[in-house]
């Protein structure tokens, strides 16, 4: 993995340009303003942003009573590890849209301000996103549907993506992947924050919420809590497959993100153990989730049949009008066929003995091959 700081001068594809000046202070003084001079320009650009969207944040005020007052209906989370396709799942969920409403890209990066300034500033800013994600060269815009967990990032300042961003605290932001070690105020800080922004997505949208975030694999009971009703689908997918995907994301997409130089030979040993700290909260939770509000699908089986695992996946879930929404769901599935994902070389042997023993239950557990 290369050295270099790549994209040292982007100030795309950062998640902190949808931050307001109040919550970018408290982060920075969180983190003691230890951001490194090669990225003080990124830091002047959130700056700037913020200050724009505190702005937009007192335009955003005329809906707290509106919002406040909100039911957010049992939502379907889409749970599975980092690269193990989510995000294909979650598009194709998000075509039922008599069915179910979802956070986009805009929407989760612009939690406070949404309401007020989406329809203007997704065009004006629509530049700040690329075409492409960095990672696997999925169509990427903001309306496209996004994962969640930028949302409480941004309010609340308890997540793992802050890790990113300040990569020297990563071991302080890696507890709120789970929460099991995280203060109790940090955690209802975090679900005030995530029940505040699924209300103002109820309130716009009126309908149950589709939701996909990789950290909520590891917060199942946390979700109950919360959502007692909430359904559940887990995808998975081969554990090599996994470890040099999440690796190729961390030299492509996070290059945005940083405010301090990464110690990127520590990734890969941050892999794994993020990858066992997910799955060990995973598997001891999920026999909470109530019969008939769970489904699991294979990545592989999605990929070779979509319309027939999404028939099974509403079927196992009690889910109702999957004949009215086939029609465009094969619609969206056929706009995928020049689509063509990465291919990676043969993972060293190495790696491949450390992958199979600390992600020994995931091969056993799904049966993949070691």
């Amino acid at each position: 993995m290369s050295h270099a700081l790549k994209h040292r001068w982007s100030v795309q594809h950062n998640y902190l340009a949808g931050i307001t000046f109040g919550d970018w202070w408290r982060l920075l003084q969180e983190n003691r303003f230890a951001i490194d001079p090669v990225y003080w320009h990124r830091a002047a650009f959130i700056s700037a942003a913020s200050l724009m969207n505190s702005w937009g944040q007192r335009q955003e005020r005329r809906f707290d009573d509106a919002v406040t007052g909100t039911t957010v209906q049992a939502p379907l989370f889409v749970l599975g590890h980092w690269r193990t396709g989510t995000t294909h799942l979650h598009n194709l969920l998000a075509q039922d849209t008599d069915q179910f409403a979802f956070a986009n890209t805009y929407q989760v990066v612009n939690p406070r301000t949404f309401l007020s300034t989406e329809a203007v500033n997704s065009r004006r800013f629509a530049w700040l996103v690329p075409s492409r994600r960095p990672m696997d060269n999925m169509a990427l815009n903001f309306q496209s549907p996004q994962e969640e967990e930028f949302a409480p990032a941004l309010t609340s300042l308890r997540s793992p993506y802050l890790g990113i961003s300040f990569p020297r605290r990563e071991d302080h932001y890696d507890r709120y992947l789970t929460f099991r070690d995280a203060p109790p105020a940090d955690v209802e800080a975090w679900k005030s924050a995530f029940r505040w922004f699924l209300q103002k997505l109820t309130f716009k949208y009126q309908r149950p919420l589709v939701l996909k975030s990789p950290p909520h694999t590891a917060r199942i009971r946390l979700l109950l809590e919360m959502f007692p009703d909430a359904r559940f689908v887990h995808i998975h997918r081969d554990p090599y497959t996994v470890f040099q995907s999440f690796r190729h994301y961390f030299d492509t997409a996070t290059w945005h993100t940083y405010l301090q130089r990464p110690n990127v030979s520590q990734i890969e040993d941050r892999i794994l153990r993020r990858y066992t700290a997910l799955y060990d909260a995973y598997f001891e939770e999920r026999p909470l989730i109530p019969a008939g509000r769970f489904h699991e699908v294979r990545f592989t089986d999605l990929e070779r049949d979509p319309v027939g695992e999404m028939q099974k996946l509403y079927r196992q879930l009690n889910l109702t009008g999957f004949e009215q929404f086939c029609p465009r769901l094969e619609r969206y599935t056929a706009s995928l066929s020049d689509y063509r994902k990465n291919e990676f070389g043969d993972l060293p042997e190495t790696w491949r003995q450390r992958v199979r023993v600390e992600w020994h239950r995931s091969f056993s557990t799904w049966n993949y091959p070691i």
